[in-house]
């Protein structure tokens, strides 16, 4: 699997995981208040593990998907959209996950391009990666809601970004306009769009309800 990532893409993964990492642990700092350094640094922290899976995963996630279907795919760093998204984390405290794409290059082959309904599924699969991804984090949380312990807070600490993290970045993603995955979905299956974009919506606002931090 890791030999179909190539060292360039492997590095445009790592740029763009920090930076978007960064940009979620700014949102996190600033509405926790006043912090002191140890705790910034613990949510930078669990920033790069949060964001990290749910970051890598969609992407890998719209690759793996592509390559079933015969296409070569590869995620590429948009460093204008890597400024954009920690410049607006930092002066008006909302994030913009469009750090890259991944990019599908068809199979000259089979003689065609990508269908509808191939380019819909693989846009699919990254949202649907961070639903599911939001199911541990969430059992995380719980577990960390009935312990006092610190490994217990720690717990609640990481189930919450995470949960929150992977729900924005569903919901993000879902909406229909310009290159984002939504749009794509819709144009495959109302249906589904329906599903995907309903449950990442309703994860995010669940995310925002009172938690034992």
């Amino acid at each position: 699997m890791l030999e179909r990532i190539s060292r360039q893409e492997r590095l445009d993964l790592f740029i763009a995981w920090g930076a978007i990492s960064l940009a979620f642990a700014i949102i996190f700092i600033r509405n926790a208040g006043r912090v002191d350094p140890v705790i910034a640094l613990l949510f930078i922290g669990v920033s790069l593990v949060t964001v990290g899976i749910g970051f890598v995963a969609h992407e890998m996630a719209h690759k793996f998907t592509a390559m079933r279907y015969g296409y070569w795919a590869e995620f590429k760093k948009d460093n204008t959209m890597l400024l954009v998204a920690v410049a607006l984390a930092a002066l008006v405290g909302v994030v913009f996950a469009a750090p890259g794409a991944t990019v599908i290059y068809a199979n000259s082959m089979y003689g065609r391009g990508i269908t509808r309904g191939e380019n819909g599924k693989i846009s699919a699969a990254g949202p649907v990666t961070n639903l599911l991804l939001c199911i541990p984090f969430a059992a995380l949380l719980l577990y960390g809601g009935i312990s006092s312990s610190f490994t217990g807070n720690l717990a609640a600490l990481v189930g919450m970004m995470g949960f929150q993290v992977n729900a924005m970045i569903a919901a993000f993603n879902m909406l229909p306009v310009s290159v984002l995955d939504g749009r794509k979905v819709l144009a495959w299956n109302k249906g589904v769009f329906a599903v995907l974009i309903i449950a990442a919506f309703g994860l995010l606002l669940l995310s925002f309800y009172p938690h034992p931090l």
